[in-house]
């Protein structure tokens, strides 16, 4: 019998990931050539060893019971912690890997390619898996070659949040802080921002960089990667003016260095946020913090609106989570009912209905949850609960967002990929190089990244 592994979060940094998912060797061949299968007559039994889940709340233990019920006499072994991606790939390599797997959606291309998961097509077919069903960008971004890789859970989105006191004493809207006007943008920030360099009080706008470069460069029009994952388009002169645009949002009021030093000393997850004690006007920020908010600061000065885009179109740009079938497990058959039945419409409301039941007993609205599949999704819109004013708004410009979502796609070298970005922006953020330089170096280490990906795939596939 299996025990259950112990995992130490996953803390590494992008450069670390990329380390471990080039450097770690796996199998013996690349994303067709693997030694596990899915067999759809097969008979479900024995142990289910799952890594990078685990059951904390409502929303995952409901559906963690669903999913037992199931699987029948299957025995589902929960590992503790975030996907350690060095350890997944180690056990792999040595032929002790899970049954199934938990990880960011942009990881699995890369591990497609390694051989390190299975395609998913039998898995589908024979489960009778509703891919249709799931947000378009989310099914993307686990798609490599045009095969599914990986089974999408959850979807974060943007919103922009605001204080709207802040806003209204500068005589400022919204529209001013949404993203559809730089220029107003700019403006807002350098009148929002209290204090200089060496002592700010008021953060003005927050342009969330690094993480938000793919929102920005969307919004003026450009793509940081090609649509089939092969060629990288990071030195776009759209990408370098949104870099060049949002590094300036910091420049206006003393600098990145200050703004994040006087961000990260902000209660964040507490009654003392940026918000509540009106120390940041704007910032673009993921639709859970909306919950957070509503938790610990439910009589704060809030506004929300979508992200727009330059032509004042809403905006968002998707990530999340998905289940992948490692190669070499013991039960993939299980695996496949296991993350069918995490992501199914069934499950998804009996979860809604646990967090509902939750939060009433609190005396606190229920403000949704972005599934990742798109029926659920509107089903639990309309289990959402009114909290009133700015609330209501909030969950409406959740759901707004959901439906205007895009992704990077999946690639061979996704990891490689986003280190190089994030090098790049950081580079500028630290005043190491200017937008063209760091995205000149960041196009060609992503683009030898990707061609020696794909060289690999398509020789071995």
């Amino acid at each position: 019998m299996r025990t259950s592994t112990r995992l130490p979060a996953a803390v590494c940094g992008a450069a670390a990931v990329a380390f471990a998912l080039s450097a770690c060797a796996v199998g013996t061949g690349g994303a067709d050539d693997t030694d596990a299968s899915y067999d759809s007559g097969a008979e479900l039994s024995g142990e289910l060893a799952v890594m990078g889940f685990s059951g904390v709340d409502e929303i995952a233990t409901t559906r963690v019971e669903y999913a037992e019920e199931q699987l029948g006499d299957v025995t589902v072994q929960l590992a503790e912690g975030d996907l350690d991606m060095q350890q997944f790939l180690s056990a792999v390599a040595t032929g002790s890997p899970p049954d199934v797997v938990y990880a960011s959606r942009d990881q699995i291309g890369s591990l497609a390619a390694r051989g390190a998961v299975i395609p998913l097509d039998d898995c589908i077919e024979g489960e009778g898996v509703p891919v249709d069903d799931f947000v378009p960008a989310a099914l993307e971004q686990v798609t490599l070659n045009d095969v599914v890789y990986g089974i999408p859970e959850f979807n974060t989105v943007q919103l922009t949040m605001a204080n709207a006191d802040l806003l209204e004493g500068a005589g400022l809207s919204l529209d001013d802080v949404n993203g559809s006007d730089w220029e107003a943008m700019s403006a807002a920030a350098e009148g929002l921002v209290v204090g200089d360099g060496g002592s700010l009080e008021v953060i003005g706008v927050d342009s969330k960089l690094p993480e938000f470069l793919p929102l920005w460069a969307k919004a003026n029009g450009a793509d940081l990667i090609s649509e089939d994952g092969r060629t990288a388009q990071l030195d776009d002169p759209a990408v370098v003016e949104a870099l060049t645009w949002a590094v300036s949002i910091y420049d206006a009021q003393g600098g990145f260095s200050a703004v994040k030093a006087y961000r990260d000393s902000a209660d964040f997850f507490g009654e003392g946020n940026q918000f509540a004690t009106e120390v940041l006007g704007a910032m673009p920020m993921e639709q859970w913090y909306v919950n957070v908010l509503n938790d610990v600061s439910p009589d704060a000065p809030l506004a929300f609106d979508t992200v727009r885009d330059r032509s004042g179109e809403t905006l968002a740009y998707a990530s999340g989570s998905a289940w992948a079938i490692p190669a070499g497990g013991e039960n993939p058959e299980a695996a496949c009912r296991f993350a069918r039945a995490m992501t199914s419409t069934d499950a998804w409301q009996a979860a809604a209905e646990a967090r509902i039941e939750a939060r009433e007993a609190e005396g606190k609205p229920f403000t949704g949850i972005l599934t990742g599949n798109a029926t659920a999704d509107a089903m639990i819109q309309d289990m959402t609960t009114s909290g009133g004013e700015p609330w209501d708004t909030a969950v409406a410009k959740m759901y707004e967002a959901n439906e205007s979502t895009f992704a990077l796609p999946a690639n061979p070298a996704d990891a490689e990929f986003k280190a190089a970005m994030f090098d790049a922006v950081n580079s500028v953020l630290n005043g190491e190089a200017t937008p063209e330089e760091a995205l000149a170096e960041a196009q060609s280490t992503a683009q030898e990244a990707l061609d020696e990906g794909w060289a690999e795939l398509e020789q071995e596939g």
